[in-house]
């Protein structure tokens, strides 16, 4: 899916990798009762005027292709993601506060568990409808994977080629596990779903009918901007054009891959995240991802890297989409490049081992403004949302211990509950969430407060 808003602001300079970041966190409006998709970002966003921004000092918010999805943002690259996780929070709040004399409110989560993408399904109709409208016309987006899906994305700063290509490497190797870590997309229509990142499987087919749109979602090796011209974004176009002719979609955002480099802001954007209960895991897990990247760039290692085959990488992410923290990784190569003693593991032991190496000091995850700096604090920042993950599953899994049968009634509650910890920052544990919801009142309440 396009991010065709308008592109942040450069510094006068680019910054050198792991110099800044920009978070992105997309979110569901919802009925307060019956939490049904709501599509009112219209009406959020400059009070329904047709605009797509609200500028909020370094925050902003913004529409998506479908009017139930609104995404939050920082508006400049920061230097640390530890102060991102209070203005996130504080954002999710004023927009609450203002969906509530719509008896509307935000729902975390990459899927919504019951929607209808062929009857529910409203797209942006205000600027830039143009360009929904074509990918409506070529791939219909009356889909799941189109209409139903919330990530967090993830901006990584390049100041040249040869950073280009050290960060692109270590990227396309993180990539492929971030589903163990962030899946939360066990539901679909209403029932258990195939994989515990949904989310992603329905993501990876959304433009089957032009394969070189997504590709195996793994990017290709690159090495340069001019390669990754030729080799990646070359061949979407030649492939789209009979379909827009007027070159509308012929953009660097046209490609789907996980990871997509954005020369318009010298940044690689990661897209495999799906969005959590709150933005503290967001960013936790953000953390953890970058804290991966950085060790992997700063690693003497770049053609070994570059030589684990698209392939092989793909396969990875297609167990890690379908069975989160419990697919097994036999891998030895990869393993070894990712530092892992051994030569198999599961992806949740994988990512035990790399976390693990968040406490020893090397690195500040999300931090990254001096090579000298101590990693200890900045792990306090995390170590909540990133244990609890460790201990009790990403929250796809917690999201099933909770929703036992998926029966309509329960769903209701573990969503509601779900809307509860995101308004209240805190993470979503399956024996916390009541036997039923709570009445529309509360509900009021809560997201009031």
């Amino acid at each position: 899916m396009s991010d065709d808003a308008p592109p942040t602001p450069q510094p006068l300079q680019p910054l050198h990798a792991f110099a800044g970041c920009g978070i992105e966190l997309e979110y569901m409006i919802v009925r307060r009762d019956t939490l049904s998709v709501l599509p009112i970002a219209d009406q959020l966003l400059r009070d329904g005027d047709g605009g797509n921004e609200v500028e909020r000092g370094i925050m902003g918010w913004s529409n998506e292709l479908v009017l139930h999805v609104i995404e939050i943002k920082n508006r400049e690259p920061s230097a640390s993601l530890v102060p991102l996780h209070a203005a996130f929070q504080e954002e999710v709040r004023e927009i609450n506060r203002r969906l509530a004399a719509m008896q509307a409110r935000l729902m975390p989560g990459a899927m919504h568990p019951w929607m209808n993408p062929l009857t529910e399904t409203r797209l942006w109709p205000h600027d830039n409808e143009a360009i929904y409208r074509i990918y409506d016309r070529i791939f219909d987006s009356r889909s799941h994977g189109w209409a139903n899906l919330q990530s967090m994305h993830v901006n990584l700063p390049f100041a040249d080629d040869a950073e280009f290509a050290r960060l692109h490497a270590a990227i396309r190797l993180v990539l492929p596990i971030l589903p163990a870590l962030a899946a939360s997309s066990p539901l679909a229509d209403g029932r258990i779903a195939e994989a515990a990142d949904f989310r992603m499987q329905v993501y990876a087919g959304n433009a089957d009918g032009i394969p070189s749109i997504a590709g195996m979602v793994v990017p290709e090796t690159v090495n340069s901007r001019a390669e990754y011209e030729q080799r990646i974004l070359a061949p979407m176009y030649r492939d789209i054009a009979p379909h827009d002719p007027d070159g509308i979609l012929q953009h660097e955002w046209l490609n789907s891959r996980g990871a997509i480099a954005r020369f318009d802001r010298n940044a690689i954007e990661i897209r495999v995240i799906d969005t959590q209960e709150c933005p503290h895991a967001d960013l936790a897990i953000a953390a953890a991802t970058m804290d991966a990247v950085r060790r992997l760039y700063d690693a003497p290692t770049l053609a070994e890297q570059q030589a684990i085959p698209t392939e092989a990488l793909a396969g990875i992410l297609r167990a890690c989409t379908r069975d989160a923290e419990q697919a097994v990784i036999e891998q030895p190569a990869y393993l070894r490049l990712m530092g892992y003693p051994g030569h198999g593991c599961s992806a949740g032991e994988l990512w035990r081992h790399l976390i693990g190496r968040m406490t020893d000091g090397e690195y500040d995850a999300g931090a990254a403004d001096s090579p000298e700096r101590d990693g200890r604090d900045s792990w306090h920042a995390w170590s909540d949302p990133l244990q609890t993950i460790l201990r009790e599953g990403p929250l796809a899994r917690r999201i099933l211990r909770a929703a036992g049968g998926a029966s309509p009634q329960r769903l209701h509650a573990v969503y509601s509950h779900l809307c509860d910890c995101l308004q209240e920052g805190r993470m979503f544990r399956p024996d916390e969430v009541p036997a039923k919801a709570p009445d529309t009142a509360s509900a009021t309440s809560t997201a009031s407060s």
